[in-house]
């Protein structure tokens, strides 16, 4: 069953210059959805639209039932659907980390033993619960994002977008942050939108969505994706670094399968020959 679901969306910012052009998806329940596509391509515009922050010129969004056209409705969506993004230090709101989680419960109005329990909740699904009296502004870029995640979650929204969540951070921070998502979808089944540029963080997906130019342009699995190195290259994407590699070691001679998509599998294959 889709939670959110877009048909001929049309959107722009100036009322002359179509961000985003007669978009159409559906995003299922507990599905891991990446979306990529070169900067400036609509894909932050798509993130706003999930979760009504801006609602389209035409066409529909909906979620879970909802309608972002609707304004009384626009309480139940932002309660569904949490996003959390590109720079942490945007969305820090207090001084102390229990605080700041606890924001987004208070502003709906949960009872005080209950946004309690959502602050132990949220802390220990991003294992951040020993920094619960920690000021944000002493952690690490890793830290406060899997912090942004946690005043998301402690909403308990049926799905998280990161809109570029990882793009300030390390490769250490990124691996944390992505660690987290991925367990709150896998044990949680929360749905996740991963708005990213990173192709590595994209393999693991269960659907790929490819934005250029305000249109949606492919949609598939990684490797249905990947396999299409041309079109990608045409529209300024890049294939996994694993993926180019064993490109490269075909062309040398090398036997490897198709579908190499990250490292740990391109070590494996090379191990067995």
């Amino acid at each position: 069953m889709a939670i959110i679901s877009l048909e001929n969306v049309t959107f722009s910012y100036d009322k002359r210059h179509n961000v985003l052009k007669d978009i159409s998806l559906s995003i299922e329940k507990g599905e891991y959805v990446c979306v990529i596509g070169h900067n400036g391509s609509g894909k932050s515009t798509l993130a706003k639209l999930f979760n009504a922050l801006i609602v389209p010129d035409s066409g529909s969004v909906t979620v879970d039932g909802f309608s972002s056209a609707d304004k009384k409705s626009l309480f139940e969506i932002r309660k569904r659907v949490g996003v959390v993004f590109q720079n942490p230090d945007n969305q820090q709101v207090a001084s102390i980390v229990e605080d700041d989680v606890a924001f987004g419960p208070e502003n709906v109005g949960l009872p005080r033993e209950e946004i309690g329990k959502r602050i132990d909740f949220a802390l220990s699904a991003v294992g951040m619960e020993s920094f619960k009296k920690s000021s944000p502004a002493r952690l690490s870029g890793g830290q406060k994002q899997r912090i942004a995640i946690a005043g998301v979650l402690a909403l308990k929204p049926d799905v998280i977008v990161l809109d570029e969540s990882t793009a300030m951070l390390d490769p250490k921070g990124r691996k944390e942050v992505l660690s987290v998502v991925d367990k709150l979808n896998k044990e949680q089944a929360v749905t996740v939108i991963n708005i990213t540029h990173y192709m590595e963080e994209v393999v693991e997906a269960d659907k790929v969505i490819v934005i250029n130019d305000g249109a949606i342009v492919m949609q598939g699995t990684p490797q249905e994706i990947f396999a299409q190195k041309e079109k990608l290259k045409t529209i300024g994407l890049e294939i996994p670094l694993a993926t180019r590699i064993a490109d490269k070691l075909r062309e040398n001679g090398v036997k490897l399968p198709d579908g190499i998509l990250t490292e740990e599998r391109l070590a494996e294959e090379l191990c067995k020959l």
